[in-house]
């Protein structure tokens, strides 16, 4: 209810009781045509008062005044329907809740359960209802219509907790050392072209930029993929703009187009490298190209590159989500993804108030899906697992430290 609403509802309490019926109608319908469109239901809203007697004060209020005797009795006017017929509260409860009620062969169970679908089935069972008068006891019940709510988690690692208690130590050591620490995700997939946007741009009254009705993909213009990389310390974000497929190789290019374009110019003497990223996708830590991709790159810049994946289930957690991606959607806000370049400039000039600057390229590359890495090809990785839960967590050093 809003705030004005509120206040109606407190003004209507202190003053109905001390007026005869006719005088609330008046009032009640004084107070309707004064609020304009939507008076009518505001009002109804906040007294409780049917709108068929607001309609009527309107009525009087048109027309010829009225005799001060002609006033309704206390307790005048139609009874509600629960005052004659209590137990269609119960048949009301049963059919909105049958689950929870111990009534699973409810003929509403696996339907919409709406006003008018209730009130055909309670005049099945014999009550004369309409949908207003049902929504009405609905709400005498304590029930309104709400969303459903993300709150279930479901089953987590026991070592969840001490999993991101392992990457913020390791973490704040890197940092320390002057050590870079970025987060890595692919951004969702978006359709380039003149397809709608969510989300609202300034335009002059009345003209909205005008998109295609249906948002069928464009064989031609494709998809666009970015994948982000964000630099947890220095609050800098870089966005590789694919056009072909997101696989390993795509995530460790544009890993690599960091460090070319942002890393390398900020820590030009840093030795190692901190990723944290998901569990799954193409940087996941069941995926072999990913690793052996990863030690092409440490052999190329002589990086010792440590990654720590967070448990299953936790990918909301990566900052990378909220610091950055978060962003990039509030800026292009609107507009439509119209070409690839629409895409990077939007994403390049993405700034926030706490400083986050961003850069973004496109990558024209074309990337091969379902390659197979050999036990002979993940034998030459340099690959050393963590003491604590190796799978999460491993060191990838150069090739000519291997023998070390």
């Amino acid at each position: 209810m809003y705030i004005e609403e509120v206040t109606l509802q407190q003004k209507y309490e202190l003053i109905l009781p001390h007026l005869n019926e006719r005088q609330q109608r008046l009032l009640l319908a004084a107070e309707a045509k004064c609020c304009g469109y939507g008076g009518i239901s505001k009002v109804h809203r906040a007294s409780g008062v049917s709108r068929v007697r607001i309609h009527q004060g309107i009525k009087e209020l048109t027309g010829k005044p009225m005799p001060d005797s002609r006033s309704r009795m206390p307790g005048g006017g139609r009874k509600k329907i629960q005052a004659g017929q209590p137990e269609i509260l119960n048949d009301l409860d049963l059919l909105i809740d049958p689950m929870t009620r111990g009534e699973p062969e409810s003929p509403l169970r696996w339907t919409c359960k709406s006003t008018r679908q209730l009130a055909a089935v309670l005049r099945g069972y014999g009550y004369s209802v309409s949908h207003q008068t049902v929504a009405d006891l609905l709400k005498d019940l304590g029930y309104s219509l709400q969303a459903n709510a993300k709150k279930i988690e479901g089953s987590s690692h026991k070592d969840r907790d001490a999993q991101f208690h392992y990457i913020n130590d390791l973490s704040k050591g890197y940092i320390n050392q002057n050590c870079p620490v970025v987060s890595v995700d692919t951004k969702k997939k978006e359709l380039v072209g003149n397809y709608k946007n969510h989300g609202q741009e300034w335009q002059p009254k009345g003209e909205p930029q005008a998109v295609n009705v249906h948002d069928f993909p464009d064989k031609i213009m494709g998809k666009a993929i970015p994948y982000g990389v964000y630099d947890i310390d220095k609050n800098l974000g870089w966005v590789n703009v694919g056009i072909d497929h997101d696989t390993a190789e795509f995530a460790v290019e544009s890993i690599k187009r960091w460090w070319e374009k942002m890393g390398k110019p900020q820590y030009d003497s840093a030795p190692k490298l901190l990723i944290t990223a998901d569990s799954g996708g193409s940087n996941g830590r069941r995926v072999k190209l990913w690793k052996k991709e990863l030690q092409r790159f440490a052999n190329d810049t002589g990086l010792e590159i440590t990654v720590c994946h967070f448990p299953p289930g936790t990918s909301k957690w990566n900052k990378i989500e909220h610091r950055l991606f978060s962003y990039i959607s509030l800026n292009w806000r609107g507009r439509p993804l119209v070409n690839y370049e629409t895409v990077v400039e939007l994403i390049s000039s993405t700034r926030t108030r706490n400083g986050l600057k961003v850069e973004s390229l496109l990558d024209e590359n074309k990337y091969q899906t379902k390659i197979k890495v050999s036990a002979k090809e993940m034998a030459k990785v340099n690959l050393h697992r963590h003491s604590f839960h190796g799978e999460w967590n491993y060191t990838i050093k150069p090739a000519e430290r291997h023998n070390l």
